[in-house]
């Protein structure tokens, strides 16, 4: 039972961090988004029972201070994701050896990927009460913003009316794909963190793969061609708005592959530091057209297995994994 004090003590902690995005300030934003890593470390670094008890008590709290739906919210998109991922990443299996045999960072990025999509559609249908028209019109607030911060009105560079229209109602139509981006790039970036905090303290079970071992399964790649194909039909209702979110994360998450596998043929470059240095301030001055690039190397690295058919001179050559 050592694992109830640590996880009330986490979920109070990333209760207040949610919280605190009432106050609408900068600190505060940015503290609302830290809110899912004491979720991730007591799950990682005690038990992923404590992170249930996280999710729980950071549930009620919130429920108690703020109200009922807001501790719902709290659950699905920040507490619950965060345990799910701390569980499956402590998941392992004696091998024939007599050693564990953990589960792979490969597989663990595609849920990650899924878990994103998951959270998006689940906070749409919290925020919104399931009702899909409802989701449509915020979805299409956010996007005349963004097209009217991009293209304002009256300057050189705005657009006519029919223009601007059309493209508001593209925005619209692919906001989960994006927000399915970025919520899978936070949720990787904070399990490796939480993951290298709780390794630090000697705690954590399983040793972590270096980031330039990772591969996905094939069959991530089919589901997201898949995902890609519906996107054409026009399908309505949280059934389209799931298979656009999870397109967008994967999309993601091949492009965080296709980011490891550079780390991977560049290890023992004597250049090597000037080459990621490039690429991720290129990465950054493009603002993601590159990530193009990057998830296509992704799934082809992951389908044709590009690394294990055309090792580097140097590094380790990576070992064989399941292609499911």
């Amino acid at each position: 039972m050592n694992f109830l004090l640590p996880g009330i003590g986490a979920g109070l902690v990333s209760a207040l961090l949610t919280a605190v995005i009432v106050k609408a300030t900068p600190l505060a934003a940015v503290l609302y988004l830290l809110s899912p890593i004491p979720v991730l470390i007591v799950s990682l670094g005690w038990n992923h029972r404590a992170g249930l008890v996280a999710a729980l008590v950071g549930g009620l709290a919130i429920a108690l201070v703020l109200s009922p739906m807001s501790g719902l919210g709290f659950a699905l998109v920040t507490a619950l994701p965060a345990w799910w991922l701390a569980y499956l990443a402590l998941l392992g299996r004696p091998a024939a050896d007599g050693s564990i045999e953990w589960y792979p960072t490969g597989r663990l990025l595609t849920w990650v990927a899924a878990t994103a999509a998951l959270t998006v559609v689940a906070a749409g249908i919290v925020s919104t009460g399931w009702n899909y028209d409802t989701f449509l019109a915020n979805a299409r607030e956010v996007a005349e913003a963004f097209v009217n911060l991009q293209f304002p009105q009256g300057q050189p560079n705005s657009l006519d009316a029919e223009t601007r229209a059309g493209v508001i109602d593209l925005f619209a139509r692919v906001t989960p794909f994006l927000s399915a981006q970025g919520f899978t790039a936070v949720l990787a970036l904070y399990l490796w963190a939480a993951a290298k905090i709780v390794a630090l303290s000697k705690r954590l079970p399983r040793p972590w793969p270096p980031v330039p071992e990772l591969i996905m399964p094939r069959t991530a790649a089919l589901v997201l061609g898949a995902c890609l194909l519906t996107l054409p039909l026009g399908l309505e209702g949280f059934i389209s708005v799931f298979a656009t979110a999870l397109a967008g994360a994967l999309f993601m998450a091949f492009a965080l592959q296709g980011l490891a596998a550079i780390h991977d043929r560049t290890r023992g470059n004597a250049v090597r530091g000037f080459i990621l240095s490039a690429l991720y301030v290129v990465l950054f001055l493009t603002q993601g057209i590159l990530m193009i690039a990057l998830s296509l190397f992704g799934i082809a690295d992951s389908v044709f297995g590009l690394r294990r058919r055309f090792p580097g001179r140097r590094g380790p050559k990576l070992p064989q994994t399941p292609s499911t």
